[in-house]
């Protein structure tokens, strides 16, 4: 999409959206008979090219989510944040069978991707491992339906689900999905490795030559998409990627809690910060702080030194408890593999 129009796709957005919070109404009907609906529609035949009547008739056959929208809502009093039960669920000894499963199953695609893109094998393992359980945990909401309903009756996030609903529409008009009967999770995430329409548009491969993308039955293709999604973040072949380190939350409030590598590991180390590897001076470093329970409720912490390579993985998914996961379900997955009874 050209520049001006992501900025005018926006405005409506967040014009919406301002609307939205100061009178909250129930969705009045069919998502087509609505104005903002129809000023979406004419918004996504100028900048995306799809035309009107289809994107017209494909929106309404779409009904809201209030099961979607009520996933989406965060509670009034979240639990507290515990990287050791996070860790527990994302290295659990069945996904880890299943990763090795999974790599012994489709090594020629992983191969290819670690030659293409420079992404090691574990990495994208891991990351179809956490994100779905090797496509067991997909999401069996209708897209279209999920993606009308935070497009439109969720304003907290209105202009990032307009946006993906654009590129959802895109793909159809394109015969790169079927936009009426895709399905995903409450969220609109599709596929294996759970990608988001736009990133389909943008990362996407038909690594298995069939002549169509398909991230739901096509291991290959999520395998060189996911490799695919690193390699455009910036995935640096042959470099490490996270660090055991120790800190604190002092170190971590001064250096901002980013998803950038943007700090000189000698400035990070001259905060007191060490880890348990070697990293070159000028090396662009994100540290990353893991807050857990110990067993009297109290929060401790864990930090990791992220490299450029870690930084890609954040920005597939912004949670640091997300980043350390992939890191650890990726070391864990190449030491079985290296020892000697190392099945896979």
């Amino acid at each position: 999409m050209q520049s001006v129009g992501r900025r005018r796709l926006l405005l409506g957005a967040l014009a919406f959206a301002a609307g939205a919070g100061q009178a909250r109404q129930p969705a009045p009907g069919p998502y087509a008979g609505r104005p903002d609906v129809r000023a979406f529609v004419d918004t996504v035949a100028t900048e995306y090219g799809v035309p009107r009547g289809w994107a017209e008739r494909v929106l309404a056959t779409g009904r809201r989510s209030a099961q979607a929208e009520r996933l989406m809502t965060p509670t009034l009093t979240p639990p507290p944040r515990d990287w050791a039960r996070y860790r527990a669920r994302a290295l659990d000894e069945a996904r880890l069978r299943e990763a090795v499963l999974f790599r012994g199953a489709n090594r020629p695609a992983l191969a290819r991707a670690v030659e293409d893109f420079g992404v090691p094998a574990e990495i994208v393992v891991a990351i179809i491992g956490i994100e779905t359980m090797f496509g067991r945990v997909m999401g069996t909401f209708r897209t279209l339906d999920v993606l009308l309903t935070l497009a439109f009756d969720y304003p907290r996030r209105a202009a990032f689900y307009r946006e993906e609903l654009a590129h959802f529409l895109a793909l159809g008009h394109q015969g790169r999905l079927d936009v009426l009967k895709q399905t995903g999770s409450f969220a609109g995430a599709i596929g294996l490795p759970q990608f988001m329409p736009s990133s389909i548009r943008r990362f996407a491969l038909d690594y298995d030559g069939d002549g169509r993308i398909d991230l739901a039955r096509s291991p290959t293709d999520a395998i060189g998409s996911v490799a695919s999604y690193l390699h455009r973040q910036g995935w640096q072949r042959n470099e490490p990627i996270m660090f055991d380190a120790v800190a604190n939350e002092a170190i971590a409030e001064q250096l901002g809690r980013g998803i950038v590598a943007a700090h000189a590991w000698a400035d990070v180390a001259e905060l007191g910060v060490r880890i348990d590897g070697y990293l070159p001076p000028e090396a662009k470093v994100v540290l990353l702080d893991l807050p857990y329970l110990q067993q009297d409720e109290s929060t401790n912490f864990e930090y990791r030194i992220g490299t450029v390579n870690a930084a890609t993985i954040l920005h597939y998914n912004r949670s640091y408890f997300y980043g350390a996961a992939v890191a650890e379900f990726a070391a864990t997955l190449r030491a079985r593999a290296e020892a000697p009874d190392g099945a896979g």
